[in-house]
């Protein structure tokens, strides 16, 4: 499959909420309880634009395959070297590489843009998701026993880091 990274634009947004939304509804790659609306991913979007946050998507077979991209760690001065990052692929496409491409791109981007250390949190439960991070030299940091819930039940978190 031919897939490209590219910067999203806000004609993207749709296809971003769609994947986004089924990862919501049917994993626990992220611990939100309700859908993303149109509104919800406009104000998102605008606030990656006006940080200089890039958002990336991987567009291939004529659609938004995946997208990826980084924000805050924390509000305070102190952490404006580090920053938080996502990555979501679409279900029927998980497996096939797509992640590790767009991670791949934005480490590259965040190194480029002076951040010092990218930061993930990954259920516990997301093997994949771990050794994705692992092969592209991310390192745990902590565990976080039952921090979130989700799906009726406790979820640990474990947060993984690569200093740039």
């Amino acid at each position: 499959m031919d897939v490209k990274i590219e910067n999203a634009l806000a004609d993207d947004l749709p296809a971003i909420a769609v994947i986004l939304n089924e990862a919501i509804e049917n994993t626990t790659s992220v611990w939100y309880d309700e859908p993303r609306t149109r509104d919800w991913m406009d104000a998102w979007f605008e606030l990656k634009r006006l940080k200089g946050w890039p958002v990336l998507v991987a567009r291939g077979e004529g659609r938004v395959l995946g997208y990826a991209s980084y924000g805050e760690f924390r509000p305070h001065t102190g952490y404006r070297g580090t920053r938080e990052h996502s990555v979501y692929v679409d279900g029927s496409v998980r497996g096939m590489g797509i992640g590790r491409m767009l991670l791949g791109t934005l480490i590259a981007r965040a190194r480029d843009n002076g951040v010092h250390i990218l930061v993930g949190g990954i259920a516990d439960e997301n093997a994949a998701s771990i050794a994705l991070h692992r092969s592209l030299g991310f390192s745990e940091v902590a565990r976080m026993p039952e921090v979130g819930q989700k799906f009726d039940r406790w979820l640990t978190l474990v947060l993984m880091q690569k200093i740039l």
